[in-house]
């Protein structure tokens, strides 16, 4: 390389490092006019901040001392409300102790009072004890005089004047007691008429007794000789299946059913009313249809039980009893149907029962169950009372129902208030005007047949026929009858009235004899 070409070089890296000096020194210069002018404007900032700051502080000074104001205000008037309640209690405090001050005094003036008292009534006390000390010696002194003048002792004189007291008082006892009792019986008899009349205005029952007819009616007399059949085998068929005595008498255009159970009548009255409209009779047929009556006649004894139960509203029973029910429809009392009276007699012991607030409900189902027996009367042995009251212990009926059935004949006296209700009931039932249809004629003819039986029996003095026919009572000559032949006359009376009388379930013989010694005192 020339000295020249290094001069250049040098010159250009003169160059070079003299640009960098100059443009470093630029830099920086201008570097400080942009820092100066940085902290100028830093400068300013500050400035107005601590003025604006300065401005805030002076405000919140300002606020700070007007709600220290108002808060002192307000405690200022806190405290003159608190001090007025304190100075108010202060005040109560105040009276209330003068109060207790005065109590306290009038507490002391009356306790020296008491002492007072209390010091005369001990002194009284030492005096009436010493009085009464004198009183005693003197009656002792009193008592033994009059020991001495009369002649008893203490105990002696206190019976006879005791006796005396009692004998004065038992005249004044009998004629209250006897003025009470008229008095409550007038005011119970009324009571009762008032009851009665209200219980049978509430019940609208019908007043129509319905029959059971046991007669089926015949389109032409020629008809009767189609039932009876060659050689009568029709109408053997028919009193077989359905263990009923047919009647062909001289009726015309009619057949008599004859038989005491009243269901089997109702069945045979059925199928010879079926037998007769269709008019083939041979004993196949017989047989048919008296099944298929015997079957519509289960389920309408059901239907009948169920609808009685539903129209007193006596809630559930035993499935037994609701057939047994159904039953008493085509069962009769003197022409009265027992499922509609015993239905009525429910009715009027359920509102009975409601004036005197006893158990509605209850006096319903023991009217509704009073003649259960009657259903089964002339299967079983035994009085329709006695046969309701096992069918009830069986099916385990109330206490009340069972002694209602008991006693709604007055077999037995009543325990309970429904059992008299369901009596009441029962008479009320029964004695309504068109209730029954037997004629009083009747019903005193069959009586004097029952007395006329036992009367004609060797040894019975008198007969006398009671419960509506269903019993006798027989009184015998005691000197002619001992006590062992009273049960002859018994069996004898009641093989009697079976062979000449004709009557729906039981009668009951009762034969009575006694002894009475009497004397008369002159």
């Amino acid at each position: 390389m020339t000295t020249l070409e290094i001069i250049l070089l040098c010159l250009v890296i003169l160059g070079i490092i003299g640009g960098i000096f100059i443009g470093y020194f630029y830099r920086v210069k201008t570097h400080d006019k942009s820092v100066s002018a940085a902290r100028q404007e830093i400068e300013k900032i500050l400035s107005d901040a601590e003025l604006e700051a300065e401005n805030k502080k002076k405000e919140a000074i300002a606020e700070a001392k007007t709600e220290i104001s108002s808060l002192k205000q307000e405690a200022e008037q806190d405290i003159k409300e608190r001090k007025s309640v304190v100075v108010e209690l202060e005040n109560k405090l105040n009276q209330r102790e003068d109060t207790l001050d005065r109590r306290s005094s009038n507490l002391d003036r009356r306790e020296e009072m008491l002492n007072a008292k209390e010091n005369k009534i001990d002194e009284k006390k030492a005096e009436l004890e010493q009085q009464n000390n004198k009183v005693e010696a003197i009656l002792k002194q009193q008592e033994q005089k009059l020991i001495e003048i009369a002649g008893l002792d203490r105990e002696e004189a206190k019976k006879i004047i005791m006796d005396s007291v009692k004998e004065k008082m038992k005249t004044e006892i009998a004629v209250y007691i006897k003025e009470e009792e008229e008095k409550a019986r007038l005011e119970v008899k009324a009571k009762a008429k008032n009851i009665l009349a209200l219980a049978i205005q509430k019940y609208a029952g019908e007043t129509s007794g319905e029959t059971t007819v046991s007669t089926v009616s015949l389109p032409v007399e020629e008809m009767k000789g189609r039932i009876i059949g060659r050689e009568g085998r029709n109408i053997r068929t028919i009193e077989s299946l359905t263990g009923v005595d047919l009647i062909i008498d001289d009726t015309p255009e009619a057949v008599v059913l004859s038989g005491f159970d009243p269901v089997r009548r109702e069945i045979a009255k059925k199928s010879l009313e079926i037998l007769v409209s269709d008019g083939r009779i041979h004993p196949a047929r017989i047989e048919e249809v008296v099944e298929r009556c015997r079957g519509e006649v289960e389920m309408a004894i059901r239907e009948m039980g169920e609808e009685a139960i539903f129209k007193t509203g006596i809630g559930k029973i035993h499935p037994d009893l609701v057939k047994l029910l159904g039953r008493l429809h085509y069962r009769t009392s003197y022409g009265q149907n027992v499922l509609k009276h015993s239905i009525e007699t429910a009715m009027i012991a359920g509102k009975l029962a409601s004036e005197i607030g006893e158990n509605e409900v209850l006096a319903r189902r023991a009217g509704l169950l009073h003649d259960i027996g009657k259903a089964v009367d002339h299967e079983i042995e035994g009085s329709h009372v006695e046969i309701g009251v096992e069918l009830a212990n069986k099916y385990h009926e109330p206490k009340e129902v069972i002694d209602a059935i008991a006693s709604h004949h007055e077999d037995v006296a009543p325990k309970t208030i429904i059992a008299v209700l369901v009596a009441a009931a029962d008479a009320l039932s029964s004695a309504r005007p068109g209730a029954r249809s037997d004629s009083l004629e009747n019903y005193v003819k069959r009586l004097k047949n029952l007395e006329e039986i036992s009367n004609n029996v060797k040894g019975v003095s008198s007969s006398y026929a009671i419960q509506a026919g269903r019993e006798v009572r027989v009184i015998v000559d005691p000197d002619s009858v001992d006590d062992l032949s009273t049960i002859s006359i018994a069996r004898q009376i009641k093989e009697e009235i079976e062979n000449k009388l004709s009557y729906p379930g039981t009668i009951k013989v009762t034969v009575i004899r006694e002894t009475r010694a009497v004397d008369v005192a002159k």
